[in-house]
């Protein structure tokens, strides 16, 4: 399974953000790609988000208006769409305001974290840890814990 993370903003090379996502990306078996830009006007925002995203990915646009699943619940979405022959899932990061309406009709899955607002940089590493617990669901491994 190929993961493409395309997010707005630029984590910093020798933060502890950027220690936890290598950490979480490295312990996956899954290929995960970052992809991000530095922040812009919301329309260039979108632009690129929906520009990055590759012909035939399932599109997963983090948004306070998605649906808030349990780790497994996703675990279950995405093992599904591999079934049903999805190789590659992009999970879209908007920058400050957030996504135009047209990135999120985009999307396959709206999903939300939570209520909580997180700093972006943090958001990707949960989102990070995440794609790797719900690899480990998928895969029959104990680390999550239900």
């Amino acid at each position: 399974m190929k993961i493409i993370i395309i997010a707005i903003g630029k984590c910093k090379k020798n933060s502890p953000e950027a220690a936890l996502i290598a950490e979480y990306v490295k312990r996956s078996s899954w290929n995960i790609v970052i992809k991000e830009k530095d922040n812009a006007s919301q329309e260039d925002e979108a632009k690129f988000l929906q520009e990055s995203i590759p012909q035939g990915s399932k599109v997963i646009v983090l948004d306070e208006r998605g649906e808030n699943l349990k780790s497994v619940e996703l675990a279950r979405k995405i093992e599904n769409w591999m079934i049903d022959g999805t190789s590659e899932i992009c999970f879209l990061i908007g920058g400050a305001d957030g996504h135009l309406q047209s990135t999120r009709n985009r999307a396959d899955l709206l999903l939300s974290f939570g209520k909580l607002t997180l700093p972006h940089m943090l958001m990707r590493a949960v989102l990070c840890e995440q794609i790797y617990r719900i690899q480990t669901i998928i895969d029959g491994h104990p680390y999550h814990r239900e």
